[in-house]
């Protein structure tokens, strides 16, 4: 599942306690990974594979054009993500942001 939320994080802090500063731009990518999804060692492995997904949809050319710098991008690992190969994310990736920002 993908959620994609619009616009930038601003000024330091931005809506967390600490005062720290916060790197603004993007796109930026979150994962969620649940439980639900398998064991602690299924969930770090989906976890690796979408941050792979994630670095390859960011870095396509074809894509780049569509992902604007004030984009947050966050992907939820559904339970069949346990199961699927690369290659199957990927594709559902970038079918979910074509679908979103189309």
């Amino acid at each position: 599942m993908v959620y994609v939320y619009e616009g930038q994080f601003e000024g330091p802090g931005a809506g967390r306690p600490s005062a720290a500063p916060v790197t603004v731009g993007g796109p930026r990518v979150g994962l969620v990974v649940s439980k639900a999804v398998g064991n602690a060692v299924t969930r770090h492995a989906v976890s690796r594979r979408l941050r792979h997904t994630a670095g390859r949809v960011l870095d396509d050319a074809e894509m780049a054009g569509t992902l604007r710098p004030d984009l947050s991008i966050v992907l939820r690992a559904l339970p069949a993500a346990a199961t699927a190969t690369s290659g199957e994310l990927e594709r559902d990736v970038r079918h979910a942001l074509r679908r979103l920002l189309g």
